[in-house]
């Protein structure tokens, strides 16, 4: 009760005041509930100290799994920075997750060494869970599902500012059905009004191969309208990225009490403003819609080639959706925001960052450097001179989520921050 928990804090304070100086004490505590904290807790000469600590960085998760992976066998294969790359948005659990399921599937398949593609596996189960091997899809299912996977995979290639397609599979997972997987290239922590506006036809491009195809919705897509939706409308409620209502926070909510989660939004504006709103999240979904629409009524024989391939062979890699995707040209850029009002933007470019400041970049994508020597081979492995290049596909706010019950979903924004991909 509140008598219990004003005694303990009351405690805990007595304790801290008792401490010298001078003794070379330092008290160190972690919650993620920060906003519940009393402020007597935070005054000078206690915690007054805050560090946010959030999802490692690619060169974080490198050298998180290079701990995890001390003795235990790799292949020569094996290497930790496109790992490290493919898993964008993990926590440090998440990562000990990923090479603790790789060792097992190893062990159940009677492997010595854990390979590249054991450690995909384990990737694919930490964000979306195993493959349910005893659900047996209907040919008909497995079409509808091949469509809706194959439509947002080429809305996503088609997006001039979406994250490359990484994978595409029919395969049920968890409680998926199927799922797109699309990864950054880079860790991101913002995102620019018209890289939102591409996700949205991301979004959509399943609901919109259904109705292409078949001629009416399926209840796969539900995942898909729900993040969309809740997208558009931090667009407009959020993000001040309506020109009709302006840069402006509707609504008063409690702020990631779960350092990410919401419990809920409070309106705090008149029905007219409410309708205002609901219209222009509608806007932004038609606009988005009407848009998927076009890409695969324009790409119709390749989204066909996709689904017959995807039918056969349930799960498609990066380069054969690069063969089978090249026909697809990117889509020209969205219009330029047309929120300024009476401000009219400059047409003076930006400064170029002078070479000597910028951040030097590996061939392989990834910024040199790290205080663990990210980047080197697991320590006893030798570099294989015939292993295949790394992908370049690596990356916040992602991993670009595998999509959810059902069939799928979207990448969420990188601002604000997210736990870690659900299934």
């Amino acid at each position: 009760g509140h008598d219990e928990r004003e005694q303990t804090l009351n405690q805990l304070l007595v304790e801290m005041d008792g401490f010298d100086v001078k003794g070379g004490v330092i008290l160190i505590a972690a919650t993620n509930r920060p906003d519940i904290l009393d402020p007597a807790l935070l005054r000078p000469g206690r915690f007054d100290r805050q560090i946010a600590v959030g999802p490692p960085d690619v060169l974080g998760r490198e050298a998180v799994l290079k701990v995890h992976a001390k003795g235990k066998p790799f292949a020569q294969d094996v290497d930790l920075g496109v790992i490290a790359r493919r898993t964008p948005g993990f926590t440090g659990a998440d990562l000990a997750n990923v090479i603790n399921e790789a060792a097992l599937l190893t062990a159940r398949n009677n492997g010595r060494l854990i390979t590249t593609e054991a450690l995909e596996e384990s990737i694919d189960r930490v964000i979306a869970g195993p493959e349910r091997k005893t659900r047996a899809m209907s040919d008909k299912e497995k079409r509808v599902t091949a469509y809706h996977e194959a439509g947002h995979a080429l809305t996503a290639w088609a997006m001039p500012n979406l994250d490359p397609v990484h994978k595409v599979t029919i395969l049920p997972r968890g409680r998926s059905l199927g799922h797109t997987l699309v990864l950054p290239l880079e860790d991101r922590y913002t995102q620019t009004r018209s890289e939102i506006l591409d996700q949205l036809v991301y979004a959509l491009g399943g609901r919109a191969a259904e109705e292409l195809v078949f001629h009416e919705p399926t209840t796969g897509a539900s995942d898909d309208i729900e993040k969309a939706t809740g997208l558009a409308r931090a667009m407009v409620t959020e993000f001040g990225m309506s020109s009709k209502l302006g840069a402006v926070k509707y609504g008063t909510g409690d702020a990631q009490p779960f350092m990410g989660r919401d419990y809920g939004h409070q309106r705090d504006y008149s029905e007219e403003i409410a309708a205002g709103i609901d219209g222009e999240v509608r806007d932004l979904i038609e606009g988005a819609h009407d848009e998927a629409w076009e890409i695969l009524t324009q790409y119709r024989d390749v989204l066909d080639a996709m689904v017959l391939e995807l039918v056969e062979k349930e799960t498609l890699a990066k380069p054969e959706l690069e063969r089978i995707l090249a026909p697809v040209r990117k889509r020209p850029p969205h219009n330029t925001f047309a929120g300024f009002g009476k401000r009219t933007p400059s047409d003076r470019p930006p400064i170029e960052i002078p070479m000597s400041l910028r951040k030097p970049v590996s061939p392989n994508g990834s910024a040199r450097g790290s205080a663990n020597g990210a980047g080197k081979a697991l320590p006893g492995v030798q570099p294989d001179p015939n292993a295949p290049a790394p992908p370049t596909d690596s990356g916040a706010f992602g991993p670009s989520q595998p999509h959810g019950a059902p069939y799928g979903g979207y990448p969420p924004p990188a601002d604000p921050p997210y736990d870690k991909p659900g299934p």
